[in-house]
């Protein structure tokens, strides 16, 4: 009996082998079978050739017919009995005293091999009597049923999640949205509702397609698998309009319904590239677009523990950090590994005692099976421009984790979709007082409003009206128009400001030199000429402005400062006015009022654009790429026009070569244009009174027309819309530019600035003339630069510089530069101009002969027609007939041949 199976069966065949493995089991089962069927001594067994259906299938089960016997009990001896009708061997094949040589290894799998063709061929291993008997090792999953069955039912009963087959144990729930009493974050944590979740997510995923019936999600994992990341953005809009229910539950439990994301997410991950998980342990699962945008000042209690978006500045950020996901400590008495804890974000999970040996500590961190992960912490304040007047801007914490840490740094503007929550930490509430909590947001997405985010605000319908505005004749005019139009006169500010608003195409030509594109402007002259006004209409206009004063603002507020965080005692970089208005305009007033101190310190900013920090240890470069407009006053508030532009305003030579346009305003006496602007004043006030909607417009509107250049201004609207697009979206280029005219100019430019001494002309200014081309050739939408933005640049230029010049040389220059200046100008502009200082020099002349001035001017007719010719214009008629030349209060008497102009 102590000879192998196997040469029993090789001998005798596996019916003699089964027998007298029955007669030798010590399997309790088997045993107590037999126990039962020997007790009934008068039964008939039928021959051993029939066994293997009859017997033997009583005798060895499936273990489905019953949940197990006794093994050990007051009947366990009886296993043990002798049974003489089963006791019974075949003489033939035995092998008492016979001696078999041992197998080798190889004959022997070979023959448990043939053992196994063999006994599939004739059945034998199919039956309910092969089961547990004749073990086979390759099909050892479809041996044991139901002990798998078992396991599925309990693995059921405990919620645990399955796949394929394993599906069919738990009851799917058809009608998600009846929470049966629940609230939503109960209701989602229970077993049944998470797997139904999880399998619609899963579907979703796989079966979500666009218009044009591409499947969306598996051109997304496919993107994100090829760059090595761990995040998968979905849209909550495509996700609202097919699963709506998960996306009613999605705001209201965004933690529980984020981790049942996560997990289906990476189940689809895994089944289109099965070992992605050696290169991302977790797929995190980012919601795009969510419907509601939250202020940062509007966070109350009801938004805790809810998904929201907000938007705002970074204004500083930490270092990377690896914050504990999953650790384990080792027992310092006996070595024992305790763990795993998986860490929350709000308190810190520690052991109690070692299950190993009682021991209550002290426990050390393994440092080599502890799981990290990346952390970084933000803080995001409110956009400058969405800050009330007088109001604080607020700021919040977030955290980063995983894959979303350096996605933005100090002065990016951001939207963030994250949890809100409070947070539990100690130290934070040391601060607050105990009852009260410190809040985070927990960051699930991350946008940056740089690139393409502002024009993805723009509907069709108004790209359509951009296109059909720009091909009107002359929009240049309509859009210098409509810059400032509660603000009379100043056309030359009002041009500058809009080139300013466009800006030119900045250059960096392999990634080496780089040369801005915003031009910058600075307005000087007289108080009460509306400079502050201008400034704060650009505030509202453009896209992103931050404003602020010379007086108000020190250095390191307008470029960036190092502070201490004050929990975490590192160093972290604060941004500064500057830093905060990437692409977009800093506006600073009162100029002249700031320090010259504070005043070198955005001398980087304005030409580089970029500011360098060298401060605690912190050694780095920020972005500053924004337009700086100032408004400035001069040395003793009025601006004297007898001195050069350096006597008048006490600013340094290197800040006046960094602005490409100087705008002089002068407060001059001219009763005529006084009138009408008084008139101009009177009138808005009448309009835009609240108690009077209709009074005034008339009479306003026939004083408008003078200050437009006769064309409709733009909608404000429409003109902030049509800046953003074209900034956005032309990129015009220069290869068409006339070189010649512009190195001409230059060193024109050149000698009469070195003759006169006023303000130094630099190379500076022809980059300057190229921003402002570039930025007139945006204003029409052109991909080109043509001559007419080169004209209109040299234009601005020359006024700029002429504006600067003692008055004595102002009018020889304006004759040098004559034809230059004349360009875009209507005929009757120019006669109006040149018919004004004819008035002027006539006003002068009596005041100094009669000591007064009388109530009507009179100039003879040729004097106009000889200064007319040396412009080149030869027919006055037209001039004499048109609005502009009444709306003066001149008039033309072709009898005596005089031009009068009543006061």
């Amino acid at each position: 009996n102590k000879r192998s199976v196997r040469n029993d069966a090789a001998a005798t065949g596996p019916i003699t082998v089964l027998r007298r493995s029955l007669h030798m089991a010590t399997s309790p089962s088997r045993g107590s079978r037999r126990g039962d069927l020997t007790s009934s001594p008068g039964r008939d067994l039928p021959p051993f050739e029939d066994e293997s259906e009859g017997i033997l299938g009583d005798i060895i089960p499936d273990e489905e017919d019953g949940d197990g016997e006794e093994l050990i009990g007051d009947g366990m001896e009886r296993d043990y009995r002798a049974i003489p009708e089963l006791d019974r061997y075949e003489a033939e094949g035995l092998d008492e005293d016979e001696d078999f040589s041992e197998l080798s290894p190889g004959a022997r799998a070979e023959a448990e091999a043939a053992m196994r063709r063999r006994d599939r061929e004739q059945g034998l291993g199919m039956g309910r009597i092969g089961r547990g008997l004749l073990y086979d090792s390759e099909d050892e999953d479809d041996k044991r049923p139901t002990k798998r069955q078992r396991v599925l039912a309990e693995r059921a009963a405990d919620g645990v999640a399955m796949d394929g087959e394993d599906e069919e144990m738990i009851e799917s729930i058809e009608n998600l949205e009846d929470m049966k009493g629940h609230t939503v974050r109960e209701w989602v944590s229970m077993a049944a509702p998470r797997l139904e979740i999880y399998h619609r997510f899963k579907n979703f995923l796989r079966t979500h397609v666009d218009e044009h019936g591409h499947n969306v999600f598996k051109e997304r994992i496919s993107d994100m698998c090829k760059e090595n990341k761990e995040s998968l953005l979905v849209n909550y809009e495509e996700l609202a309009s097919r699963e709506h229910v998960l996306a009613y539950f999605l705001p209201e439990a965004p933690a529980e319904m984020l981790k049942i994301f996560d997990e289906a997410a990476k189940e689809v991950v895994l089944a289109m590239y099965p070992k992605y998980d050696r290169i991302a342990q977790e797929i995190h699962v980012r919601i795009g677009n969510l419907p509601l945008v939250e202020e940062l000042r509007s966070l109350r209690q009801l938004h805790l523990n809810q998904l929201i978006r907000t938007s705002g500045v970074v204004t500083s950020c930490t270092g990377v950090l690896p914050q504990l996901g999953m650790v384990k400590y080792n027992c310092n008495k006996c070595n024992f590994i305790l763990g795993p804890f998986f860490q929350s974000q709000n308190q810190e999970v520690k052991p109690g005692s070692c299950p190993e040996c009682q021991s209550l500590g002290p426990f050390e961190i393994n440092m080599e099976q502890t799981v990290y992960q990346n952390y970084q912490r933000i803080t995001i304040q409110e956009s400058p421009g969405k800050v009330a007047a007088g109001r604080l801007p607020r700021s919040k914490d977030a955290i980063l984790l995983a894959d979303l840490v350096d996605t933005c740094k100090p002065g990016d503007e951001i939207e963030l979709t994250g949890i809100y929550h409070n947070n539990y930490d100690g130290s934070l509430n040391m601060a607050n007082g105990f009852p009260v909590f410190a809040t985070v947001i927990l960051a699930n997405h991350i946008a940056r409003k740089d690139e393409g985010v502002a024009v993805a605000e723009l509907t069709d319908e108004d790209i359509k009206a951009i296109v059909a505005l720009s091909k009107d004749e002359r929009i240049g005019e309509r859009i210098f128009a409509s810059i400032g139009p509660s603000i009379y006169g100043h056309e030359d500010i009002k041009r500058g400001l809009a080139l300013a608003l466009f800006g030119g195409e900045a250059k960096n030509p392999g990634g080496k030199h780089k040369v801005r594109g915003d031009i910058n402007v600075l307005l000087c002259g007289d108080p009460g000429t509306a400079k502050s006004q201008f400034l704060k209409y650009i505030e509202k206009v453009a896209s992103r402005a931050v404003f602020s004063t010379g007086q108000g603002a020190s250095a390191v507020g307008l470029t960036a400062y190092v502070q201490r965080h004050p929990v975490s005692r590192e160093w972290t970089l604060e941004a500064g006015a500057l830093v905060l208005a990437d692409r977009g305009v800093c506006l600073i007033d009162e100029f002249d009022k700031m320090t010259d101190q504070d005043r070198t310190s955005i001398h980087e900013a304005m030409e580089q654009q970029s500011i360098s920090i060298s401060k605690a240890g912190i050694v780095t470069s920020l972005q500053a790429r924004c337009t700086v407009i100032a408004a400035a006053n001069p040395i003793g508030g009025r601006y004297d026009p007898s001195l050069t532009f350096s006597e008048n305003v006490d600013l340094t030579e290197p800040i006046i070569s960094r602005f490409d346009i100087l705008c002089i305003v002068r407060d001059t006496i001219d009763p005529v244009q006084d009138e009408m602007l008084a008139r101009f004043v009177v009138g808005s006030h009448i309009k835009h009174h609240p108690s009077n909607k209709e009074g005034g417009v008339a009479s306003l509107e026939e004083v408008v027309l003078p200050n437009t250049f006769d064309v409709p201004p733009i909608p404000q609207e429409l003109l902030r819309k049509y800046i953003m697009y074209a900034k956005e979206r032309v990129r015009p280029k220069l290869n068409q530019m006339d070189q010649d005219k512009v190195a001409r100019i230059y060193s024109d430019l050149r000698k009469e600035s070195m003759a006169t001494g006023s303000i130094p002309i630099t190379v500076r200014h022809i980059e300057s003339m190229i921003r402002m081309a570039e930025a007139h050739a945006r204003m029409h939408l052109r991909d080109y630069v043509l001559e007419d933005d080169v004209n209109m640049a040299i234009r601005v230029m020359l006024e700029s510089f002429i504006d600067t010049q003692k008055f004595s040389v102002m009018r020889s220059m304006r004759k040098t530069f004559a034809q230059y200046l004349a360009f875009r100008r209507d005929n009757n502009e120019l006669l109006l101009f040149v018919l004004k200082q004819l008035v002027s020099e006539q006003v002068a002349y009596q005041r100094n002969r009669y000591g007064a001035q009388q109530d009507t001017i009179e100039i003879p007719e040729k004097d106009l027609v000889d200064k007319a010719r040396q412009i080149n214009i030869h027919n006055l008629s037209a001039f004499y007939d048109s609005d502009l030349f009444r709306s003066n209060k001149f008039s033309h008497d072709a009898k005596k041949k005089l031009i009068a102009q009543r006061f």
